[in-house]
């Protein structure tokens, strides 16, 4: 039997964006240094309505911004028995010397933020590299990797999974907590 708990509607999504970007602007000012990289598949959705909030919320020339595909870093390659398909990516820029936010959707056990983080660096050498996630599963770490930014934390344990559902995706926006028994 599979039991699923909402964690986040549509409505309380939009508000925890609001709330993400205003914190970005506190610390980030006009984003003329600063690049957000959104970690693909699923981190992408949630960084173009970061930049689109942002670039509603301050005056300032279009967000540097791009997608970096992490397949051929991750440290389950070779343990697969279906082969990783990379995505298209979106990085038509460099990161050298310039503040990065990486954004994620969830972050789980850190691996796939460290493979983003080895990704990016085909990219230049950044300032710094600062983490955004929507949802912060906090007693599941594998790395020492914390997010800068989060939307929510949750506490869950290794039989619970996090479901994001984007309206771009599933037809509407929520977070979901599914155990399967």
């Amino acid at each position: 039997m599979i039991e699923e708990r909402q964690i986040l509607n549509q409505h309380d999504i939009e508000i925890t964006i609001e709330r993400l970007c205003q914190q970005l602007i506190e610390n980030h000012n006009d984003f003329v240094d600063t690049v957000i990289i959104g970690v693909q598949p699923r981190g992408t959705f949630l960084s173009k309505r970061i930049i689109a909030k942002l670039e509603t919320l301050i005056a300032t020339s279009p967000i540097q911004s791009g997608n970096v595909d992490i397949s051929f870093y991750r440290d389950d390659l070779m343990r697969r028995e279906e082969p990783i398909v990379p995505e298209v990516m979106d990085m038509n820029l460099s990161v050298e010397g310039k503040n990065v936010v990486l954004i994620d959707d969830v972050l789980f056990t850190g691996r796939s933020i460290r493979s983003a983080i080895d990704a990016l660096m085909a990219f230049g050498r950044p300032k710094s590299v600062e983490l955004l996630t929507l949802i912060d599963r906090r007693f599941s770490r594998h790395l020492p990797i914390q997010p800068n930014y989060v939307g929510r934390t949750i506490d869950a344990i290794d039989s619970e999974r996090v479901i994001v559902e984007w309206k771009e995706i599933n037809g509407k926006d929520r977070i979901l907590m599914v155990k399967s028994e």
